[in-house]
């Protein structure tokens, strides 16, 4: 697969959402790094200075500022996890290039979280995410769980799809590479931990509605779409600057990665208005509170995924370039990628 290897200029980010933290933070750090020790889930000093460095309880209580105590560190406990499993096993590593033994790993691995009572396979990361399973049912409803474990499958099978593609030297369209990163970024699991990290259920007839769903996707695809602009410098790094929002845009439309970036922006501001618009209409219907607190969640994502991205050691070399006024793209029609236009419907 050809890689784009020069480097970017970030601009500054449309996110009119304050900044939120959970004033227990600290704590749930220390108890989150407990774990990490207690488990065993690093198999080196090496890797556990480098995931003790994804600051993954900073990164959740951002996400989560009302969280309960119990409900944000196992949210806190899988986002450390996921980020060791992404690095060694999707990433890079010998199953990052090898699509047939990835699904099978996978699939052992996500049998391992919906039956975490009897060990599955002698394997780290098996049975430390059995460990974050049982965990999240003493604090979660069944309902949050059976949540969390489908959106759990989705995104293994979207690294499997994006596995695939690093496997065959396949740079995906905007089309295919949107659909797939809806999921391959971890996003769709992360944001069903918030039903969980709050304590509270979003009744199924308001979570599964077209409005919120799309919202939850909005939220997803601008916090993954970030996250490839503040990770580019770091890919560029280690060299696997495969697939990403600026190297398909760069890739298909024959641009410069400066040039990429500044497409990619009006691209992700264009999402990111219509998603305040969106919400903006919802909070308004009745609702239930739980289904209030989500939505307010929902922002917090796209703001702390922000916040935490500009001092976390995992992305250093891009430095945090500031806040925008106004989305660098006004237009409100949506956007020409068929898998997400349905997001600008009246819903």
């Amino acid at each position: 697969m050809t890689t784009i290897d020069a480097p970017i200029r970030l601009r500054p980010f449309y996110c009119p959402i304050d900044a939120a933290i959970h004033p227990r933070v600290a704590e749930a750090e220390r108890q989150a790094v407990n774990w990490i020790d207690r488990i065993g889930i690093c198999a080196s000093d090496r890797d556990r200075k480098r995931l003790l460095g994804t600051n993954s309880a900073e990164f959740y209580a951002r996400f989560a500022p009302y969280a309960c105590e119990e409900g944000l560190q196992t949210a806190a406990r899988w986002v450390y996890w996921g980020f060791i499993f992404d690095d060694t096993q999707c990433d890079a590593g010998s199953l990052s290039g090898d699509p047939h033994t990835f699904l099978a790993m996978a699939g052992t691995v996500q049998r391992a979280l919906e039956t975490p009572w009897h060990e599955v396979v002698d394997d780290r990361f098996a049975l430390s995410l059995q460990d974050i399973g049982r965990s999240m049912r003493r604090c979660a409803t069944p309902v949050q769980v059976r949540r969390f474990a489908e959106a759990h499958r989705a995104w293994l099978y979207a690294v499997a799809w994006q596995v695939a593609n690093r496997s065959r030297d396949h740079m995906p369209d905007l089309s295919d590479y949107t659909t797939m990163r809806l999921n391959s970024a971890g996003g769709a699991p992360t944001i069903a931990l918030l039903e969980i990290a709050n304590g509270e259920e979003v009744p199924g007839a308001e979570m599964d509605s077209p409005a919120v769903r799309a919202l939850t996707e909005m939220t997803i695809l601008v916090a993954s779409w970030d996250n490839d602009l503040h990770s580019y410098a770091k890919e560029v790094r280690e060299q696997h600057t495969d697939q990403s929002l600026v190297t398909v845009l760069a890739h298909h439309r024959r641009l410069t990665p400066d040039q990429a970036v500044d497409e990619a922006l009006a691209l992700r501001d264009r999402v990111m208005t219509r998603f305040l618009r969106l919400r903006e209409r919802v909070a308004a219907r009745p609702c239930s509170d739980a289904l209030r607190v989500y939505l307010d969640c929902l922002g917090h994502a796209i703001r702390g995924n922000i916040d935490w991205a500009i001092n976390v050691p995992r992305y250093h070399g891009m430095p945090h370039p500031g806040w925008a006024d106004a989305p660098s793209d006004t237009n409100p029609a949506p956007l020409p990628i068929p898998a997400i236009a349905w997001w600008w419907d009246d819903l």
